[in-house]
């Protein structure tokens, strides 16, 4: 089960901006935004780990001991056409959260908030990192990748939350999982990633294989974050 250790070089402050709520304050100061996204890059500890796995489009499972199906209708329509999946998982570590809890208990409101958004960039990158490192070998066997879909996206329930994360090799990388199904530490991500034969890549950023992508899978229209 390979792991991903690689460095973040960087963190987006227009993506900090949006997970703190922030993308229509246009004069609010840049440079918190800019200290938040430094800070988050210097407490961060990227870590990564997947899986590849056969997958069964028509009854929705994943070939694996003990056997394991996918619920939900979401989840099945955005695997049809897959007949592999890529279970992942990634976290930033603990110290970028206790900071920003730290901060928050100080009375340092706007810095923690700024400080969690940039946390929640950092793992959104690093994902997207591991993709980007995942993607030319699973181009070279004939596949391509369907965007990453996370348990309680659509109507895939969050009590699969325990089987995504073993087939993902969550616990090797510290992630686990409290009594109410939350990840720990609390800025980490799981997801599956479909793979396809024979699938065009999708220009549209929105829509991908002909559902929702990101924000607009999401019922939550008015969510500060939103796209």
């Amino acid at each position: 089960m390979p792991i991903y250790n690689a460095s973040l070089l960087a963190v987006d402050p227009k993506e900090t901006r949006r997970y703190a709520g922030l993308a229509k304050a246009h004069s609010f100061d840049e440079a918190m935004i800019a200290e938040a996204c430094e800070d988050a890059l210097l407490l961060a500890e990227p870590r990564g780990s997947w899986e590849v796995y056969d997958y069964i489009c028509g009854s929705a499972s994943v070939c694996v001991e003990p056997p394991f199906a996918l619920a939900g209708a979401s989840i099945a329509r955005h695997l049809s056409g897959c007949d592999r999946v890529i279970f992942l998982a990634a976290t930033v570590g603990e110290g970028i959260e206790q900071e920003s809890s730290r901060r928050f208990g100080a009375g340092g409101y706007a810095s923690a908030v700024l400080l969690d958004a940039g946390a929640t960039a950092a793992v959104e990158q690093v994902a997207d990192a591991m993709e980007d490192a995942i993607r030319p070998g699973i181009l070279r066997e004939g596949y391509r990748m369907r965007w990453r879909f996370s348990p309680g996206y659509g109507d895939w329930p969050l009590s699969q939350q325990p089987d995504v994360l073993r087939l993902s090799g969550g616990e090797r990388i510290g992630i686990s999982l409290t009594d109410s199904l939350m990840l720990m530490p609390r800025k980490s991500i799981t997801a599956v990633i479909g793979l396809a034969r024979n699938e065009k890549a999708s220009s549209e950023e929105r829509v991908e294989n002909g559902t929702p992508k990101g924000c607009a899978a999401c019922g939550m229209r008015d969510c500060p974050s939103r796209r």
